[in-house]
């Protein structure tokens, strides 16, 4: 009788209770974040009036790079595979750099909400709808465009680029931060001087949105950061076997999850729009008191 055999091997021995912990994790995670953001994007792209305003842009190009990172995860977690120089069975950096396109399109939206609130003028005149989607594309094209020269380098030079990349990204980071404590501070003390209406609502519930996907998004992600910063300067840090029982990048992975759960969270419009477009019509009534009924209305920006 034939056997057959896996041409990549599983990215556990099962040789122990943690393998398979490790194994069905990774099978849950993937099919959890890929359906959770997955609906969050047609939510979006299926209500008009979500989509022609530009937080939900932002909301919608994280969400998409997250449905793909849910995917992603059937074959990084549960095959034997480990990306970098050098690599075994790796995907070029294509799949993990998902997560890349979030850390850039983040940065976009926190400067977006905090035009919006600071600089409503500025804002309502040169940050339109186009500009927005043109920043989205932008955060695909840049992430792709720079790994596709790293891959295209020889080995040395492509280190170099890689290491270059992370200094770049120390950046991103520490604008991040600053960002989110710039915001933290708006959403408390200037909204809280304006008048009730439903502007300042909108206003109040997309940065509430923005600094707790963020603060999760860093807490989540900095450990692995930090790692490959330490084994950049010093080669040591801590190695794994492959990406499945990489702790970090787990970690790190798992904003495919945190991130459209927040949204639909803090959101009622969204929420709105996920219960009737997909939820609501797959689940029916248990999923009800999570998605209440709210209906979408129209919102400034």
């Amino acid at each position: 009788m034939s056997t057959f055999n896996l041409s990549i091997p599983l990215s556990v021995n099962f040789t122990n209770a943690e393998d398979f912990f490790i194994f069905t994790y990774h099978i849950l995670f993937a099919t959890s974040s890929a359906l959770l953001a997955g609906s969050v994007v047609i939510g979006i792209l299926g209500t008009r009036t979500l989509r022609t305003q530009n937080r939900f842009m932002f909301m919608l190009n994280t969400s998409i790079s997250d449905t793909l990172t849910g995917l992603s995860v059937y074959y990084l977690g549960l095959f034997d595979v480990q990306e970098g120089y050098p690599s075994r069975n790796g995907t070029f950096y294509i799949l993990p750099s998902f997560l890349g396109v979030n850390v850039m399109t983040f940065l976009f939206a926190q400067f977006d909400r905090y035009f919006a609130v600071c600089h409503p003028f500025f804002y309502n005149r040169f940050i339109t709808r186009g500009f927005v989607i043109a920043s989205c594309a932008f955060c695909w094209v840049y992430t792709y465009f720079i790994l596709t020269i790293q891959n295209v380098l020889p080995v040395s030079q492509a280190t170099k680029l890689s290491a270059f990349g992370v200094m770049t990204l120390q950046v991103i980071v520490v604008v991040k931060v600053v960002m989110t404590v710039k915001l933290y501070i708006i959403a408390r003390h200037q909204l809280g001087r304006e008048a009730p209406s439903s502007d300042r609502d909108n206003k109040k519930e997309s940065l509430r949105i923005i600094v707790f996907v963020v603060v999760c998004f860093l807490l989540l992600w900095c450990p692995s950061f930090v790692n490959i910063i330490v084994r950049y300067l010093t080669n040591h840090g801590l190695r794994f076997r492959n990406e499945g029982t990489n702790v970090f990048a787990i970690m790190a992975r798992f904003n495919a999850l945190s991130t459209p759960a927040l949204y639909i969270w803090a959101s009622p419009a969204l929420r709105a729009a996920v219960w009737t477009l997909v939820w609501g019509r797959v689940c029916g009534t248990p999923t009800k008191r999570f998605f209440r009924q709210v209906r979408p209305t129209k919102e400034g920006v």
